[in-house]
């Protein structure tokens, strides 16, 4: 499996510690998108529709994460990519998940903990 993933963080430390993660696992990603805020994901998946997952921050400025979740999940031709959000605000997860993100890992971000949701929420996508 070759996973594109979008990682959605207005922290640019955060969306590096991930793709670090991420580079460790390169059976699995073969490529990965970075966005400062919802808008700029909501680009990049117009300009990238091969994109198979997207993880999500809830805090950011422009467009958070709640407000992609809505617009993203609106079309019905985003039903099939996985969104797992990442946050240190544990109160979001219900929110999140209503809105329809498929998971929520709490910050910081364990390695193995995030390559076994990924490899979970894609393997459907072979």
């Amino acid at each position: 499996m070759s996973l594109n993933i979008l990682i959605v963080d207005d922290d640019f430390i955060n969306r590096k510690l991930v793709q670090a993660l991420l580079k460790n696992h390169s059976e699995l990603v073969s490529q990965t998108f970075e966005a400062e805020n919802g808008s700029e994901a909501l680009q990049i998946l117009r300009d990238n529709p091969n994109i198979n997952l997207i993880l999500l921050d809830i805090l950011m400025p422009i467009l958070d994460g709640k407000e992609f979740l809505k617009i993203f999940r609106s079309d019905p031709a985003n039903s099939k990519t996985p969104v797992i959000v990442l946050s240190t605000d544990d109160s979001q997860r219900h929110t999140v998940l209503n809105l329809g993100a498929e998971d929520f890992l709490l910050k910081p971000i364990a390695e193995e903990e995030l390559i076994d949701k990924i490899k979970y929420w894609t393997q459907t996508l072979d």
